[in-house]
């Protein structure tokens, strides 16, 4: 269950509103305590609720658990009150290296048949070989749809024994097999249709012919056209697939309310303190790759947030929708909307959320805030004392309750499994509300409407079938419900069928577009939509409508929509952005889009001033056509406005499409009397950013600018500015300050990219004339800038001086040790030492160099010519004695920093180049901590795969990809280095099969040491 991520930013939102009591629990406060027992007796079920901290207007019971149920990744409830669990033995195999069940993986429906609120009975409603690890289950009667990438499929019972005797493929295609990044759960929607999403691995969908499916407007459904995670909506038969939300991580779970308003959670690259809680507006960009360019979010840009978790999610471009909320580190997994009436007042209409890391449900009541909302934090169950609580979905149960699946285990994310033979289903509601499930009759249109109330989806799911199918029939009892309904949810559900049902559909829509309530008119407006209503004289009113939301859903509407004047009630809607709400701006950038041209001249035509205020700068700032670029130019070169407040208009040129445009009005900021009117101060940063978002191509076009850069290369130099200008613009007349820049800071990442930047501008020729010189200090300080980069060439000068001996052996000796300082480097002193070119005095050098090595293959092979059994397995206690031992955080703080830190980073301290560990001990329990050390392979969090990439030139390098856009590839290096790599010059590029973290780790420091190390970790938690 790979999800990730977390912020002291946000830290003060965890505390949530609520108070907790741990006196909810009945005869298991008579009990020891959880912490008084033993490992083994605190993963008895019996002590399950022990460890979890429950709201204190709720209880928790336990309704199933092992060995009726092992390892649930998602689960639904039917119309019956029965848990239907999809079940994850068989998760991974083949980088856990845990056991496999041979008849493959289950979908097991668990049913309280005595009505004492536990599950009695288990039946096994489809096991197959071909089923692994599943990540989303929605039961419809007697069938269920089943999300495992790459399939999605449709499981029926035809012969009513509740086993699946049919499977049929409804889609596939999809990447990311047994990868928690693919394809997750379908839910059901008010509007009687699917909705459903994949995270970032997911790349493509085919339908069960294997032909890519097309969206709404005929793109293909690939990454040629999406980036990374989408929200899809189908119709019930899973024709009309629309493409509603993209550019997310791993999107677990789509939730949708009874208005057709959409939430979900979204999971950070693991240990950046940035999950986050969306409300996805439709077609928006949720941003976590550069719009443009594709690239990551670490990759520098203009105008970047100063905290890496708004940096994640590239809050400040427009162009990408606002998160609802932040709520720091997690693994984020299932989640629901509540609209039944069982739980306290504070949940009704609320997400209820689980999240696997911070071992946490959670709900987020939500205010209505602009066009947009704003929410807190409120608590249901918080595993603060086991942290093997690792909950994964949650459903609302026919009779209101909720039941909360949990996955239980040491460790979540990064593939890894800890325990393959537990898992629980909670059950939580109020105290004295046994488990009953009430008796619906679908067979008439009284009993399904009154069904259409219940806040289960599966129930609602069968009401539906019958009052659609019933059509017309059905006006009387739907009319009434949504006219005098005192709960305007339930209102909305009979408005979805009644705007559907033909003849009568248009009459209601009409209706509710003058509603008084503006989710009522929402509903009314979405359902114009689906149902292909005319839409010029709804959204010709609907622009004056006084709600911002209602204003938002109309801008949307606007998307694709021709009729002549369409821009016109554009222009009205832009007219009342009022300049500080995010969420009606993007709202109207995504209405413009494909239109901007006739939309923004419409307003332009409306607006007396474009740059009067916030209001309207912000439209100028969020366009997307060259007529804005006049007018942003004018607020990037407003020398009157600080230059901090103007970075957003610099950023805004590389989103404008009219680069031959763009480019002109740069150059002409600094040929024009803008720059010089500039301060001091300012004047150099100014030149820095007009070049910056200038094309490159321009810049013979202008002598100015060619001056300007002159001067910017000359004021920046010896910083990674100057790095990114001289690459940016090919200037190899500066080769002679990128050696001394690598000379001059040849211990740190500068000084490497400079030597790198060096040898792809042709200067291998200057650096041999420092390895042929006098000065030996030179020469060391140019090994250590070289030894990282890994090309062959680099790899060629090494060498060279490791056999000159002509040389002094120090330097020969740094030489044959820097040999191995990269994953081609690593390769080549293998061969070395096998056609055993190494001089006895430079032997041991060159094997120190490849000692860190992260393949184990490679040092073991390396040890062989010392014959020192270096790699010997040293002797570790079992699991269990290394469990009962403390160990001391201070001294563990110094293991970290002398074995863990060269890829980690603990606040401040270490490198960026595996996951961060900042709040490690919130995530992963202290067997996990310790099954991640000795077992690295176990537990790769995803977007921290490395990989082998050989290049035309006949080198290979290895590392993790941190950012990949069509022309270049930003390759993280051990020791957090970066390389910057054209695709042009890649031959083949290809993912590791095993982790970047050294294996055998423990074997460089004691047993006492390993425990220090492990006690620090588990230090390592979330600040509230």
């Amino acid at each position: 269950m790979n999800t990730s991520g977390s912020t002291n930013f946000f830290a003060l939102l965890l505390a949530g509103t609520v108070l907790f009591s741990c006196t909810n629990q009945g005869p298991a406060d008579k009990d020891i305590p959880f912490d008084s027992l033993s490992n083994e007796e605190k993963r008895l079920p019996e002590n399950a609720l022990k460890g979890i901290t429950v709201h204190e207007e709720l209880v928790a019971t336990l309704f199933a658990s092992e060995p009726m149920i092992t390892n649930p990744t998602n689960i639904d409830i039917d119309h019956r009150g029965r848990v239907w669990v999809c079940e994850a033995f068989n998760y991974r195999p083949a980088i856990t290296g845990n056991e496999t069940r041979p008849a493959g993986d289950r979908i097991v429906i668990l049913e309280d048949t005595n009505g004492d609120g536990k599950a009695d009975k288990s039946t096994v409603f489809y096991q197959d070989p071909e089923l692994n690890a599943p990540l989303g289950i929605w039961v419809m009667g007697n069938q269920a749809i089943v999300s495992q990438s790459p399939y999605v499929w449709l499981l029926t019972d035809t012969d009513g024994d509740d086993v699946a005797d049919k499977k049929e493929i409804l889609f596939q295609g999809i990447d990311g097999e047994q990868h928690d990044h693919g394809m997750h759960a379908f839910v059901f929607g008010p509007d009687g249709k699917f909705y459903f999403n994949f995270g970032n691995s997911g790349g493509q969908i085919k339908d069960r012919n294997g032909e890519i499916i097309k969206d709404q407007s005929g793109n293909p459904i690939t990454t040629a056209h999406y980036k990374e995670g989408l929200v899809f909506r189908s119709n019930p038969d899973f024709s009309e697939m629309e493409v509603l939300g993209q550019n997310f991580r791993n999107n677990y779970e789509v939730a949708v309310d009874s208005y057709g308003t959409m939430w979900q959670s979204d999971n950070d690259d693991d240990g950046n303190q940035g999950v986050r809680i969306n409300f996805v507006m439709e077609y928006g960009n949720y941003g976590y790759r550069d719009e443009m360019t594709g690239a990551g979010w670490r990759a520098n840009r203009t105008n970047k947030e100063k905290e890496i978790p708004l940096q994640h999610w590239h809050l400040n471009d427009p162009g990408v929708v606002p998160n609802l909320l932040q709520t720091g580190a997690g693994s984020p997994t299932g989640m629901t909307i509540y609209e039944g009436e069982l739980l306290p007042e504070v949940f009704h209409g609320q997400m209820i959320h689980t999240d696997a890391g911070p071992n946490v449900v959670r709900a987020y009541p939500v205010q209505k805030d602009g066009a947009g909302y704003r929410a807190e934090i409120v608590n249901l169950m918080v595993g603060d004392k086991d942290q093997w609580f690792r909950p994964s979905d949650v459903c609302v149960a026919p009779d209101g309750s909720l039941m909360v699946a949990d996955w239980y285990d040491p460790g979540v994310g990064g593939h890894q499994v800890g325990d393959l033979n537990r898992g629980r289903i909670f059950r939580l509601a109020p105290p004295k509300s046994p488990y009953k499930t009430p008796r619906f009759d679908f067979s008439s249109i009284e009993g399904a409407a009154k069904a259409l109330e219940n806040p289960n989806l599966s129930v609602r799911y069968q009401a539906w079938k019958k009052l659609s199918a019933a059509g017309a029939d059905a006006e009387g009892v739907l009319a009434k419900m949504y006219l005098s309904h005192e709960n305007p949810r339930i209102q909305a559900r009979a408005l979805w069928l009644l705007a559907k049902t033909p003849g009568i559909g248009p009459q209601y829509i009409e209706q509710a577009l003058k509603h008084e309530n503006p989710d009522l008119r929402i509903v009314g407006l979405r359902a114009a939509r689906q149902t292909k209503r005319d839409l010029e004289p709804i959204l010709t009113k609907l622009a004056a409508d006084a709600d911002p939301h209602v204003r938002r859903e109309a801008a949307i509407a606007l998307r694709n929509q021709h009729f002549p004047t369409a821009p016109k009630v554009w222009a009205s809607l832009a007219e009342l952005h009022d300049g500080q709400d995010r969420w009606y701006l993007e709202a109207l950038g995504i209405g413009a889009d494909g239109q901007w041209d006739r939309f923004y001249a419409a307003w332009l035509d409306k607006t007396e001033d474009p740059l009067a205020d916030a209001s309207t700068r912000d439209i100028v700032w969020r366009s997307r056509t060259g007529q804005a670029i006049p007018q942003l130019a004018r607020l990037a070169s407003e020398e009157s406005v600080p230059l901090e407040r103007r970075l957003r208009y610099f950023r805004a040129f590389d989103f404008n499409p009219d680069a031959a445009k763009k480019s002109r009005a740069l150059i002409d900021m600094l040929e024009g009397p803008s720059v010089k009117q500039e301060s001091t101060e300012n004047q150099n940063e100014v030149k820095k950013l007009v070049l910056t978002h200038m094309d490159p191509a321009f810049l013979t076009s202008s002598p100015t600018a060619q001056a300007a850069l002159t001067t910017v290369l000359d004021e920046t130099y010896g910083t990674e500015s100057y790095l990114e200008m001289v690459q940016r613009f090919e200037r190899r007349d500066e080769n002679p300050r990128l050696l001394a820049m690598a000379l001059e800071q040849s211990d740190n990442s500068l000084g490497r990219n400079a030597a790198s930047t060096l040898l792809r501008q042709n200067g291998a020729g200057m650096i041999r004339q420092v390895f042929t010189g006098s000065d030996d200090k030179k020469k060391l300080n140019l090994l250590l800038a070289l030894r990282s980069i890994g090309s062959r060439e680099s790899i060629a000068l090494i060498e060279a001086v490791t056999f000159d001996s002509s040389l002094p052996l120090s330097v020969r000796r740094e030489a044959a040790s820097a040999i191995g300082g990269s994953y081609s480097g690593e390769d080549r002193v293998l061969a070395l030492l096998k056609e055993g070119r190494f001089p006895e005095n430079l032997l041991p050098s060159a094997v120190t160099g490849v000692s860190r090595a992260w393949r184990k293959s490679v040092r073991a092979e390396a040890n062989a010519y010392l014959d020192t059994g270096a790699d010997e397995a040293n002797s570790l206690p079992p699991l269990n004695d290394l469990l009962a031992q403390s160990g001391n955080t201070e001294n563990g703080m110094n293991v970290f920093r002398t074995n863990c830190a060269v890829c980690h980073q603990v606040g401040d301290m270490g490198m960026d180049f595996g996951p961060k560990l900042t709040e490690i001990g919130s995530k992963l329990s202290k067997e996990a901590q310790y099954l991640s050390i000795l077992h690295p392979d176990a537990g790769i969090s995803f977007g921290y795969e490395g990989y082998v990439i050989e290049m035309k030139d006949g080198s290979t390098l290895g590392g993790i990809i941190a950012s990949q856009t069509e022309t270049d590839i930003d390759l993280k290096l051990p020791g957090g280095n970066s390389m910057a790599i054209k695709t042009a010059d890649i031959l083949k590029m290809s993912q590791m099969e095993s982790s970047m973290m050294p294996s055998g780790l423990e074997k460089a420091m004691s047993t006492e040491e390993l425990v220090d190390l492990v006690e620090y970790l588990m230090s390592l938690k979330r600040k509230s």
